[in-house]
């Protein structure tokens, strides 16, 4: 299951919208680096794959192909300022090697 906080909702929505691609869904997928790390990508996509999984989270319809599935079980998907006046889009990934959790509650909000 992949997890979208409602900020990144919010903000995969506005760039549905200015890119013209409301109704869309997003394609997370994910791949290993060869230093173990994991690379990550999304996009807009209107097709869609036979064997493709699909989740709905916060509203935000998401497509993940088998093969990337494993690697972004349990990840959630977070849009935060990194600096200010720098907004990111991060992959909190218990699976990924470079995955720190939050401080805190781990459960972001």
């Amino acid at each position: 299951m992949i997890t979208v906080t409602s900020a990144a909702a919010a903000q995969i929505r506005t760039a549905a919208k200015q890119g013209h691609a409301e109704g869309l869904a997003l394609r997370v997928a994910a791949k290993r680096a060869a230093d173990g790390r994991i690379e990550y990508g999304m996009g807009f996509d209107d097709t869609g794959r036979e064997d493709d999984l699909q989740f709905d989270s916060e509203g935000v319809q998401l497509v993940v192909a088998p093969m990337s599935l494993e690697l972004l079980s349990g990840t959630v998907i977070d849009y935060v300022e990194l600096n200010p006046g720098e907004f990111q889009f991060i992959f909190m990934n218990p699976n990924d090697p470079d995955y720190v959790p939050p401080e805190g509650d781990p459960t972001p909000h």
